[in-house]
């Protein structure tokens, strides 16, 4: 079963790129707090304006607070917009006894709180 494997927790969108292949480029320091690698599929959801869509991850400048939307994507968010970001894992039932998801709660210039 697909379980809630980590999340970011209320990030601040710091830019949108229409002019990139694709993905979220995410600070290293919050990919290393959550355990989210780099190419992992993970789904953006936009407080904001509702919206919700999966991208894969490439990695930001570590402590930069980068939480940037590229590609196609850029077109669903805006600058500003609060995000949750989250990756969800495949567990057996004898993983999800003592699985625990990584949440990171950031605070609006994404640094961890």
């Amino acid at each position: 079963m697909e379980f809630l494997y980590a999340k970011i927790h209320r990030a601040t969108v710091t830019d949108a790129n229409l002019n990139y292949v694709g993905s979220i480029t995410i600070d290293k320091a919050l990919l290393k707090a959550s355990n989210i690698k780099v190419g992992q599929k993970v789904e953006i959801l936009d407080i904001n304006n509702g919206e919700r869509f999966s991208t894969y991850v490439i990695e930001g400048e570590e402590n930069s607070g980068t939480i940037c939307l590229n590609g196609a994507a850029a077109r669903k968010v805006q600058k500003d917009d609060k995000v949750i970001i989250v990756a969800y894992a495949l567990l057996n039932e004898e993983e999800q006894k003592t699985f625990s998801p990584k949440i990171v709660h950031v605070d609006e210039n994404n640094k961890i709180v």
